[in-house]
């Protein structure tokens, strides 16, 4: 299902030479936009638990979940980036699991 598609630059990260914060991006491609659209919405109301060093941001265009971390610190980030991944798996098991979404 998800993160087997074959995208040119699916995994990206850099140090921003502005700001001196890390940056991660991650595309995540899906057979089709509805199961991108399900998994934005199961996988966005999880928050960052630290106030504060690290931030969130996902979107979709078209049936890719693109996410995008700015960190203060390389272990906030790996964390934040492992503790989504897992969210991600579970996610695409239970789409696999149940199905597609069902049109509405």
């Amino acid at each position: 299902m998800a993160a087997s598609g074959a995208e040119s630059r699916p995994v990206r990260g850099k140090t921003n030479p502005e700001t001196g914060k890390l940056e991660f991006f991650l595309d995540v491609p899906f057979p089709t936009p509805q199961e991108a659209e399900v998994a934005l919405r199961s996988l966005s109301p999880d928050r960052e638990p630290r106030k504060g060093g690290i931030s969130k941001q996902l979107t979709m265009s078209g049936s890719t979940l693109s996410v995008r971390w700015i960190a203060d610190e390389a272990r906030i980030l790996r964390v934040s980036v492992n503790s989504f991944l897992d969210h991600l798996s579970l996610v695409v098991e239970t789409m696999e699991t149940f199905g597609p979404p069902v049109p509405q």
